[in-house]
Formats: C-alpha cells, structure tokens, sequence
C-alpha cells in the first residue's frame, strides 16, 4: 500500500510539474505576443515624420519583438499555437501595412527632391511618358503602332521646339535616327506600304523643319555666348 501510495505521489509530482512547466510558457507566450501587439498598436500614434525619421530602430526593435514572440510561441501545444498564431499574423498585417506606407512616403519626398533628368523629361515629351528606354532600342515599336509612334513625335516636336535648347536637338537627332534605324526592322515584319507612305510623308515634313529649327537653336547660343 505504501509503495501505491509512494507511485501515486510520484506521479503526481511529475504531472504538477508539466502542467506548471506548460503554464509557464503559455504564460511566456502571452506576454511576449501582448507586447509585439502594443508596441504595433503604438505606432498608430506616432507622427508620419517621426516614424520615417526612426523607422530603422522602429524596424529593428519590431524584429525583435516578433522574434521573441514567435519562438514563445513555438513550444507551446497545438491549440495554443493556432491562437497565439492569429494574434501574430494580426500584428503583422498592422505592421506591414504602416511600413508601406512610410516607404511610400519616403520614396515619394526622394523623387521630389531628385532634379528630373533633362533627358528623360525630353523622352517622355515627345513620346508616352516612360516607354522610351535608355538604349534608345525602341523594342516596344512594332508594324502595328509605329506611325502613331512617328505621328506623336511630330505633332510634339511641332507643340515644343521653341522651348528646345541646343543640346535638346542634339539629343533629338539622336532619338530620331534611332527611331528610323527601328523602321528598317519593322518594314521586314510587315509594314504595310499604307502605314510606310504616311511615315514618309511626316519624315519629308520633319527633316528640313528640324534642319532649320536645329541651326536656329545653335545660331542663338552663340549669339547669347557673345553677349
């Protein structure tokens, strides 16, 4: 009897311990998920200034925070794991959506602050804003829509070459070119001999116009050059 009584203790014993053990780290766990959701709760209060201005530290104590969490989070048993897990995902969805925002903010005071380029400014002037890359290819110009691609640079052209400078010209002779070497391709990929015509045609109109505009622009600087 004493012996079952003895066994019985033991066990018991044992039993406490891993209930106390399990409390233990549940109660780690809730501690450490609750202070991951107040502190992503407290940046709600925080100014977009001082936000982008901390946002490093911000970030950093984040991590870390979400670190501790989850690895509470990870001893615990398959029931408390699906919960504590919701709250996670909770205070990460509230996270993220303030980090977009101060991204958003921070590159768009950069682009405001960044000088346009006088190049690409030029580009998306006399084409669509932003098709024209760097290389000049004009890879994007196909049969189908390069006379509205020579069109669209002819009517610009004629709306803005009194504000062009020199170096604006030179810049369009190069784009130019660049745009008939494209037209050579396109004639073998089926350009119609419609299309091809009326292409010639804005070209006959464009090169003694920007000839003349050309030396126009050149004759002025060196004319203010002398002043």
């Amino acid at each position: 009897m004493k012996k079952c009584v003895l066994k019985f203790g033991l066990f018991s014993m044992v039993l406490l311990g891993l209930f106390s053990c399990k409390n233990e780290e549940k109660e780690l766990a809730d501690k450490r998920i609750m202070a991951l959701e107040s502190y992503v709760d407290s940046l709600k209060a925080v100014s977009a200034a001082d936000l982008e201005t901390n946002w490093e530290q911000i970030s950093t104590d984040y991590e870390m925070k979400s670190t501790d969490a989850n690895d509470a989070m990870a001893k615990l048993d398959e029931n408390s794991r699906t919960t504590s897990q919701a709250k996670i995902d909770a205070s990460n969805t509230k996270y993220d959506e303030i980090k977009v925002t101060v991204a958003s903010s921070v590159e768009a005071k950069k682009m405001a602050a960044t000088p346009p380029n006088a190049k690409r400014v030029l580009r998306d002037k006399l084409f669509m804003p932003g098709q024209m890359g760097d290389d000049m290819s004009f890879s994007w110009v196909n049969k189908d829509n390069i006379l509205s691609v020579y069109d669209k640079f002819f009517e610009s052209y004629k709306t803005n070459k009194g504000s062009f400078t020199r170096e604006d010209y030179d810049e369009i002779k190069l784009m130019y070119e660049a745009l008939d070497n494209r037209k050579n391709t396109v004639e073998k990929e089926g350009l119609s001999s419609e299309d091809n015509g009326k292409i010639a045609s804005i070209k006959f109109k464009f090169g003694p116009m920007f000839k003349v505009n050309r030396m126009g622009a050149k004759s002025d600087e060196n004319q203010e050059a002398k002043e």
